[in-house]
């Protein structure tokens, strides 16, 4: 069979490829805020979010919740260690890593820009109604999950939070 009987892969209906022009310029769009008001940029901001939202983690689950891989991470941790926005605390269990939690200058900035990142995300869904944002919260849930079992990877992986 050669490859041209499988026909052509034409990206603008390729679901994969819309999904992640899309991720991208929604993360893009955000990204712009906080980028010009604090200078973090995505990976900053991500790891932020994620110690805005579940206070003190390792670096490795907040790479499991971010979906970011463990470099990514790990400069971002420095970068923000870097502007005194972390706390780090020793992790008796594993000296290998260490508990990371937001400083009061770093949960200053989250603080300011968790209104501005609902906004933005209300202003994304302005257009749809409610049953159309319920239907799509549905559908980002589904194809999330299925991807992650496509790729064989655990659905929730924040085991040592």
């Amino acid at each position: 069979m050669s490859p041209r009987s499988h026909g052509r892969l034409e990206l603008e209906t390729f679901l994969p490829y819309r999904l992640n022009v899309l991720a991208s310029v929604v993360s893009q769009g955000l990204s712009s805020v906080y980028a010009e008001r604090y200078g973090i940029g995505i990976p900053e901001w991500r790891v932020m979010a994620t110690l805005g939202q579940f206070g003190t983690l390792t670096a490795k689950v907040i790479g499991a919740h971010s979906r970011m891989h463990k470099t990514k991470v790990s400069r971002a941790v420095a970068a923000l260690s870097e502007r005194d926005l972390l706390e780090r605390r020793a992790n008796e269990q594993d000296l290998r890593a260490a508990f990371l939690t937001l400083s009061p200058a770093g949960r200053a900035i989250y603080d300011d820009l968790v209104p501005v990142a609902k906004a933005y995300a209300e202003a994304l869904t302005e257009g749809l109604n409610a049953g159309e944002r319920a239907v799509l919260d549905r559908l980002v849930t589904a194809l999330t999950e299925r991807g992650l079992r496509l790729m064989g990877a655990p659905l929730d992986d924040t085991s040592d939070a």
